[in-house]
């Protein structure tokens, strides 16, 4: 592809760029962690503005709502809204990032026609039912059992690490609907209406205090038999497809994010007192920073060639493993390299005039569990052997 931004390119830039300058600072800062309620209130307001002035789903088809732009308007616009300091809407990153790419993939014109307007708006926040307590890395393990009721299917099982299911009000679902047949082939795809009888979320609480995660119990809920994706027992390919939009471009925006952390870096090296000086006047670390921004330009390239493909093919192409393998260990050596750059104080969590150590200390809690989510690094390299260089698959 040509990295290269054309006028129309730049001229979408200016564009963008004025919009935000406005409306970023009148919509103000996120609120405190903790209360997802308020979170998913600022978000969604956040979601409607967006659509309001055309800027939600700008990827997304001109037929199902977005703005058809091209690969490389989507790149400006992500750029923009990082350098802008732009909310960033996490609450509705299942929605918008896979759960509504794979409707436009595999839905029905009923299941496109009603989900993705409210998915666009933020009228509707969706979580993902996926992994269960002995299926993660084994996707296709789950045991989740929906038995078809006449036109329903009745739903019962566990999932968990379902992000914020707790003010979700879809889940993208997935269950055993043939138990006789090989794993790979007895799975189904459905959409979970999370206000229900017989559905119950409770939160997790992690290492950094939060409660981002939960468990999702299903106690024979139900589901139409208009909200299966796919067709019955089809559901592992359907997986796959957003597997790799949750894979591929999904990560753009944090890619992104990834520069500015860099710039952080710079910053606390230079604050950060030594008995030399500071930090930053040590060779070592500045090279280790420079290799840093390095890959974090490479792997931004790379996002940008898997923006690409989906655009041209539909779909991502499985170079989003390659994509989120190294965001995943990349994100951890950053977050890491703070702390360490930090030192003791790191351990009383007490911000100084200078340094937010809070933050560096939330960015690093928060870092571990990218080598776990939206597929672990080992399947990861799994799927790049296999599917990439074409190594036999493993016994």
């Amino acid at each position: 592809m040509d990295l290269e931004y054309s006028i129309a390119d730049e001229l979408f830039r200016a564009d963008i760029r004025s919009w935000l300058s406005r409306e970023v600072p009148a919509h103000g800062p996120p609120p405190p962690s903790g209360d997802l309620l308020v979170r998913r209130a600022y978000d969604t307001a956040w979601q409607r503005k967006l659509f309001d002035a055309g800027y939600a789903g700008l990827a997304w088809p001109q037929e199902f709502g977005g703005r058809g732009l091209p690969a490389t308007q989507q790149l400006v616009y992500l750029e923009e809204y990082m350098r802008a300091g732009a909310p960033y809407i996490s609450t509705n990153f299942v929605g918008m990032m896979h759960a509504g790419p794979t409707l436009m993939a595999e839905g029905t014109d009923e299941q496109r026609s009603f989900h993705l307007p409210r998915i666009l708006m933020g009228s509707d926040i969706w979580c993902q039912g996926f992994s269960e307590p002995g299926a993660g890395s084994d996707l296709a393990s789950l045991r989740t059992r929906a038995v078809l009721d006449g036109d329903e299917y009745v739903v019962t099982g566990q999932k968990i690490w379902s992000t914020r299911a707790h003010v979700a009000d879809y889940c993208e679902l997935l269950v055993r609907t043939d138990t006789t047949a090989e794993k790979h082939q007895g799975i189904t795809w459905l959409i979970l209406d999370m206000h229900q009888p017989g559905v119950e979320v409770r939160p997790i609480r992690t290492i950094d205090g939060e409660s981002h995660f939960c468990e999702l119990f299903l106690n024979e809920a139900r589901v139409p038999i208009t909200n299966r994706v796919g067709a019955e027992n089809d559901g592992w390919r359907v997986t796959n497809v957003t597997l790799r939009f949750e894979r591929g471009t999904a990560f753009a925006q944090h890619i992104i994010t990834m520069r500015s952390q860099i710039h952080r870096l710079v910053s606390l090296a230079r604050h950060r007192q030594t008995a030399e000086g500071t930090a930053w006047d040590d060779p070592g670390l500045r090279g280790a920073i420079g290799r840093l921004d390095a890959n974090v330009e490479a792997l931004w390239r790379m996002t940008q060639m898997s923006i690409a493909e989906a655009e041209h093919n539909g779909a991502p192409a499985a170079i989003g493993s390659v994509v989120k393998l190294r965001f995943s260990e990349l994100s951890q050596e950053i977050a890491e390299l703070a702390v360490r750059i930090i030192g003791r104080p790191v351990i009383g969590t007490v911000d100084t005039d200078a340094i937010e150590i809070q933050s560096a200390v939330a960015d690093y809690l928060w870092s571990l569990q990218y080598t776990i989510a939206a597929g672990t690094s080992q399947i990861q390299r799994n799927v790049i052997a296999e599917r990439i260089l074409g190594l036999p698959r493993g016994t």
